[in-house]
């Protein structure tokens, strides 16, 4: 009989940009495995982004389960493959700063490793695969260059969503895979912002996030002033909007980052694939052979290296498949 494990994510308070106010709590989400090997996406955070780090082996890396030392019987280094998915939010953008968009995209796309496959999707309230998975940078860029003027509204939810259990769910394919999310965060579904919204809820997509091993990496675009000016959005949904994307964040075992204007977005993209780079698979079977169905918390540290801080899911249940 096939087992089931499910896993939840880690806070790391150092990286979030807005509280996470249930995070001493146990997550309601989880993530199934097939198999009673716990396999963890661990990221691998410089505390000072411009120190080089050279590649990690297993025995850098420690891992504990309910505070016990486990060990480690799969390791997989930073020279894995991605699949890599960027999902643009074009909701309230101008023809010069969809060019801006365009440009920074491109820049993205090269700065992407060549043994890693590459998508666009675009959203404002309609979702828009600009470029499925491919390899062909050149492509990509062609690709790009069609991007337009979108419609007003942001259905940003529902994006993220689709973008995870469609355009990379439905490959099927055993690389590993994230998404980089360029957005606000501001969807028409939060209070007192006018238009429809996403019809899937927040607390569903936290959930998806929370169950899949696609990790999610958002990336904030400030927004507020412009917007709350010409448009009248509440300053509290851009409160709600950073405090939503930190959660994300936590929940994937990533961290946010922050642009404050589009120009900043080429220098925050090149981190982001410097530090996709820097994740690790790392799988152990636990000690504890129990299938109880009760919270079991994960850990990972990183033996000897204060300059570096290690991000994964926070823990997981362990339950049987019934």
């Amino acid at each position: 009989m096939s087992l089931r494990w499910l896993l939840a994510g880690v806070l790391v308070s150092l990286f979030s940009y807005a509280q996470v106010s249930n995070a001493q709590s146990e997550p309601s989400e989880t993530i199934r495995v097939d198999s009673d090997l716990v396999d963890l996406r661990v990221s691998v955070v410089r505390l000072n982004p411009e120190n080089p780090v050279s590649a990690l082996q297993q025995k850098d890396f420690l891992v504990f389960e309910d505070g016990k030392p486990q060990e480690i019987v799969f390791f997989a280094g930073e020279d894995s493959p991605f699949d890599l998915v960027l999902l643009l939010d074009l909701s309230g953008s101008s023809k010069d700063k969809v060019k801006l968009i365009r440009n920074s995209a491109k820049r993205f796309v090269d700065s992407t490793r060549p043994m890693d496959r590459v998508g666009i999707v675009a959203f404002a309230d309609v979702i828009k695969i600009v470029s499925p998975l491919t390899w062909d940078r050149g492509l990509l860029k062609d690709a790009i260059e069609e991007i337009r003027d979108p419609l007003s509204g942001t259905n940003f939810w529902d994006s993220l969503l689709y973008t995870m259990t469609r355009v990379i769910s439905e490959e099927k394919s055993q690389r590993r895979s994230a998404v980089v999310v360029m957005t606000d965060g501001v969807d028409n579904a939060l209070p007192d912002v006018y238009g429809q919204g996403s019809r899937t809820s927040f607390p569903e997509l936290l959930d998806t996030v929370g169950r899949s091993d696609t990790l999610v990496f958002p990336i904030y675009l400030d927004t507020e002033e412009e917007t709350v000016r010409r448009s009248r959005v509440p300053r509290d949904a851009y409160a709600i909007a950073r405090d939503q994307l930190a959660q994300i964040a936590v929940t994937s075992g990533t961290k946010m980052y922050r642009a404050n204007k589009l120009k900043d977005l080429d220098l925050v993209y090149e981190q982001v694939i410097k530090d996709l780079s820097m994740v690790y698979s790392v799988g152990y079977k636990p000690s504890n052979t129990l299938r109880d169905g009760k919270w079991r918390s994960v850990a990972v540290q990183l033996i000897g290296r204060q300059d570096l801080t290690a991000i994964t899911k926070r823990g997981y249940f362990a339950k049987a498949e019934p």
